[in-house]
């Protein structure tokens, strides 16, 4: 584990960066404020010209052999980028010569000071992350201390540790490669869901519920939902606080909904209306975050966000109205569960649906019935447009019924976006809910989320 002492002494470690994530440059630039003299970065891509925008002048290996840069060398300590896997030989070798693995995220939880909210989940993790974080920094903001988000949701925090005190919030969203291998303690964990997700990188579903359950591994409190099947097993599995919510039953200790409220076992109220968040999904992401804060954050300020706060970019984002027709961006939906909870806010068969992407190896067939229920025309794309199809006919065929939906496929969201204008008619919905990963034509969601815009913002 890295501690202080390590830094103190970190002059004289021989340091591997394995990968170029987003997260790794601004890990380079802490270790070199902490006096780090030995750092080679390795990585399967040339990233020379990015180093070189940074200004930073490191040793490097690049290129198809690049992990033998961990034979070549007996580094001390390797950090490694979370879509890399731990358990590669090369690392595995590494590790029993006496080099210690870690990575930006687990140095980070080890040497923060503050109260540590850690959230994870297959749906859901980025609004209640955003959530925990509005909370808390209104809290924080009362008592006159910090509030600081980061992690998976895009921010790295290691940069702004020298920053907080142990009288501090720090929220931080955690991806299932994240949590693999990593053993920190946080103070808070909380799963929203475990639903099958990232199989194209996990080698089962099983692995990928157990890097889940990491996040809980050394918790004071940790929350699961009561709902979802999987984390429902892991409840026996806890050994500080458990707090639950559900959207089904009363529970002993957290939080559920009923009769169009969500209680508290504390006692306290949060309307179904005062939400400003469309979507019963939504509800359950914010049990999962007044779960996380029960009983430091006044209720109040619970109260004043659920009617103020609108929803965090790239999903169910209302882009415009034309001509009658709404738009929605949820780029983020790159899983089927995610866009059967989209389809679910929206009440009609009205909706003309942008989907298809990258396959991530899971099921498709239980999107079939929400696509029959709720979709009027299907505008699709990507290596998975023939399996969201397939899902879709085979629901009629079960059915027994005749496909009243109509299905085109387009190349590109330069053609997708004129058809479902075509498709659609005044009082109609055109959502861009993917049901699948943006990596066939795109760096990631968000820019698949601001080409959709951009595209109808320009119809």
């Amino acid at each position: 584990m890295i501690t202080k002492d390590f830094l103190n002494n970190i002059s004289d470690k021989r340091i591997c960066v394995l990968g170029m994530g987003i997260s790794n440059f601004p890990l380079i630039r802490f270790l070199l404020g902490k006096g780090a003299a030995d750092i080679t970065v390795i990585d399967k891509n040339d990233k020379t010209e990015m180093l070189e925008k940074e200004g930073l002048s490191l040793k490097t290996v690049f290129g198809e052999n690049y992990l033998s840069a961990l034979a070549d060398n007996n580094f001390d300590v390797i950090f490694k980028t979370p879509v890399v896997r731990y358990d590669l030989p090369e690392i595995q070798d590494a590790v029993s010569r006496g080099a210690l693995l870690t990575s930006e995220m687990e140095v980070f939880l080890n040497l923060c000071p503050g109260k540590i909210f850690a959230i994870t989940g297959s749906d859901g993790k980025t609004t209640t992350t955003t959530l925990t974080y509005l909370f808390l920094k209104a809290y924080a903001e009362k008592i006159g201390v910090n509030a600081f988000v980061g992690g998976n949701i895009g921010t790295p925090l290691l940069p702004r540790l020298d920053e907080m005190t142990e009288k501090d919030f720090v929220i931080v969203e955690l991806s299932s490669f994240q949590l693999m291998n990593m053993h920190a303690a946080v103070d808070v964990a909380v799963v929203t869901n475990i639903t099958p997700n990232h199989l194209d990188v996990h080698k089962s579903y099983e692995e990928y519920i157990d890097a889940k359950k990491q996040i809980f591994e050394n918790a004071t409190v940790t929350v699961l939902n009561d709902d979802n099947d999987v984390t429902k097993s892991l409840e026996n599995e806890i050994k500080g606080e458990l707090r639950v919510f559900s959207r089904k039953n009363s529970v002993k200790n957290g939080a559920y909904f009923t009769d169009g409220n969500v209680r508290t076992t504390n006692g306290d109220i949060l309307p179904r209306n005062g939400i400003k968040l469309p979507g019963n999904h939504n509800v359950e992401n914010y049990m999962a975050a007044i779960c996380a804060v029960m009983n430091i954050v006044p209720f109040d300020i619970i109260l004043k966000t659920a009617a103020e706060f609108g929803g965090v970019e790239h999903r169910l984002e209302f882009v415009r109205e034309l001509d009658g027709v709404k738009y929605y961006n949820s780029s983020i939906d790159s899983s089927p569960n995610r866009t059967i909870n989209a389809l679910s806010v929206f009440d009609k068969k009205n909706i003309v649906l942008i989907a298809g992407g990258k396959d991530k190896g899971i099921p498709y067939d239980a999107l079939g019935p929400a696509i029959c229920d709720k979709v009027k025309a299907m505008i699709l794309t990507g290596p998975t447009a023939k399996l969201i199809e397939k899902s879709a006919l085979d629901e009629f065929s079960k059915r027994g019924k005749e496909p009243d939906l109509k299905i085109i496929h387009a190349c590109n969201y330069q053609e997708a976006v004129p058809a479902a204008k075509a498709e659609a008619e005044a009082g109609d919905i055109v959502l861009l809910s993917p049901a699948s990963t943006s990596f066939d034509m795109f760096k990631n969601f968000e820019e698949r989320g601001n080409i959709f815009k951009n595209l109808v913002i320009n119809l």
